[in-house]
């Protein structure tokens, strides 16, 4: 048996994630799962890149222990954040999260240089406060040295493939997330970075997923007693996990559910013109070079932080329970407003917008439980509406991956308010998608087509009709 592993790391959690293909099905098994999360260092929030490259070296000694060696392995991780080298490959400064507020208000000192709507043309990605150039332009403005002295920009998952073999690359998926990457030549935009003054010699060649980066460090080896291939799967993990979408047809809309919600279709071409730009459509990278023309939507991580401040006392499960009991609660917030990007106390948060806009303010777990599940869906439906207006065409299903598409509350309002059939599944889409691309590189799938056959009838798929 031939396994290749995925190491699947969110904003809260990774897990090392085995895939193999036996009786003409796909077959993944968990073997190691590990906490992730931000802290607060010299008043930045910070990701510990050294405690997690530590975890997945863990999870690569539990799979040697458990007798099951993978031929090959690939990361993904969450996009945007990035590390800055030295001339001794040495990590300059605090490997800053996006949730982190430096970037306030650099986003429009960066639209004096460059018009908004050029820089759309340019790269067709949506604006964030907290995409890596206005990332870059904060260290620019307020920590210039670590500019200065910069040899090497790597993004989170390129650098820990750094670390496993030594190679520096930039992969394709996640490089797009930047807003730096040419929508159209597909490199990095050298107009951009001269008229922002960033030095184009950081950047490295960007490398597409399914391109192998060699075997691991000889230390490493010696290590862990085996070897593996380091083969680039999207390393961005929503391009991981629109990969395993079960819909091979051009009348779906896809929602990849987690932390964030991603909604939207898939293309082989960039979309930039004002109207997509207007509605703050994305075009990030695909594999295959394929376009995944989406909008990035709050998500889930929403109820985790309302959770998170009932002190964990209810689990997700009980929150969809109690949610059930106020159906009749009616608010909506504005899922994608920045104050709920990383608020003090995310109850007080949504509280405090019902009272700003005049709607009944919830009291109970279940009205804010509901008041986020109803607000979700509401903006769903708005997406969707976006996109048929850009394409001026009906869409006929959505198809719900990830973690997020177990709540059965949040797929049946989606059916409902959409009038749409949902089609719920795989839950692992994000490691489905990893492991598919390994499997792509070694030929053991011919294509992604036939790839999204196998995993249509390897994994549970629940449907929702309106």
């Amino acid at each position: 048996m031939e396994y290749h592993l995925a190491i699947d790391i969110g904003a809260s959690s990774g897990r090392h994630i085995l895939g193999y293909i036996e009786d003409g099905q796909m077959k993944i098994e968990e073997v190691y799962r590990f906490e992730n999360g931000i802290k607060k260092i010299d008043d930045e929030y910070c990701w510990d890149l050294k405690g997690l490259f530590q975890e997945i070296k863990n999870g690569i000694n539990k799979c040697k222990e458990i007798g099951k060696l993978p031929k090959s392995i690939g990361i993904d991780t969450w996009a945007v954040d990035f590390v800055l080298l030295d001339k001794e490959n040495k990590v300059l400064g605090n490997t800053v999260a996006y949730r982190d507020d430096r970037t306030e208000g650099i986003m429009e000192e960066v639209f004096e240089t460059i018009p908004k709507d050029m820089l759309y043309l340019y790269t067709g990605i949506q604006f964030q406060r907290f995409n890596t150039i206005y990332q870059l332009m904060a260290i620019k403005n307020k920590k210039p040295e670590i500019l200065e002295n910069a040899k090497a920009f790597l993004m989170v998952p390129d650098y820990l493939n750094f670390l496993l073999t030594g190679v520096k690359a930039n992969e394709y998926t996640n490089a797009t997330s930047t807003q730096l990457v040419n929508s159209f030549d597909r490199t990095w935009d050298d107009k951009i970075l001269e008229q922002l003054g960033i030095d184009k010699s950081i950047f490295q060649e960007i490398k597409l997923p399914k391109t192998s980066l060699g075997n691991l460090r000889k230390e490493l080896v010696e290590e862990f007693g085996f070897d593996m291939e380091v083969i680039l799967p999207a390393t961005h993990d929503t391009g991981s996990a629109f990969i395993a979408s079960v819909c091979n047809d051009n009348d779906s809309v896809y929602l990849s559910s987690g932390t964030w919600s991603l909604m939207g279709v898939e293309n082989h071409f960039p979309i930039c013109v004002p109207q997509s730009m207007n509605y703050n459509f994305t075009n990030e990278g695909g594999i295959d070079y394929r376009f995944r023309f989406l909008k990035n939507i709050m998500g889930l991580w929403i109820i985790q932080e309302v959770r998170k401040n009932y002190d964990n006392k209810y689990s997700f499960a009980e929150l969809v329970v109690k949610a059930r009991e106020s159906e009749d609660f009616n608010s909506i917030i504005d899922v994608n407003h920045d104050r709920f990007l990383n608020p003090e106390n995310m109850i007080e948060e949504i509280k405090e917008y019902c009272r700003e806009t005049n709607q009944q303010v919830p009291e109970t777990v279940g009205q804010v439980a509901y008041c986020v599940y109803n607000s979700l869906s509401s903006s769903y439906k708005e997406s969707i509406a976006e996109l048929e207006e850009i394409f001026e065409k009906q869409y006929k299903k959505i198809n719900v991956f990830g973690g997020g598409c177990q709540n059965e509350l949040l797929n049946e309002l989606l059916a409902k308010v959409t009038q749409k059939e949902v089609l719920a599944g795989p839950v692992e889409a994000t490691a489905i998608g990893n492991i598919v691309a390994q499997l792509l590189s070694y030929e053991k799938v011919a294509n992604l087509e036939e790839a999204r056959k196998l995993i249509a009838k390897s994994f549970e798929i629940k449907t929702y009709i309106p």
